[in-house]
């Protein structure tokens, strides 16, 4: 059985191999699609309306346990295409 891991957008249970990994380096957020990258990690299906959602919420903050602004463009741009 594959672990199940929560959407911080949606909020949805989801299997781990159909959510992204975020993790926080530098006050950046950067995409762990081999979810191998040390520190606390964050997990995220990897469409627009999940990240947008977890955006408004402020949710990478929490999950990461991060003070502070956070820098999102790298996982923008990663699923915008």
């Amino acid at each position: 059985m594959e672990p199940v891991r929560t959407c911080i957008g949606c909020r949805a249970r989801a299997p781990r191999s159909s959510l992204l990994r975020v993790v926080l380096q530098d006050s950046h957020l950067v995409a762990d699609a081999a979810a191998v990258r040390p520190g606390r990690g964050a997990w995220l299906h990897p469409t627009r309306e999940c990240f947008l959602l977890a955006d408004r919420r402020r949710a990478f903050g929490r999950a990461l346990r991060f003070t502070g602004s956070l820098d999102t463009s790298d996982i923008q741009n990663r699923l915008n295409g």
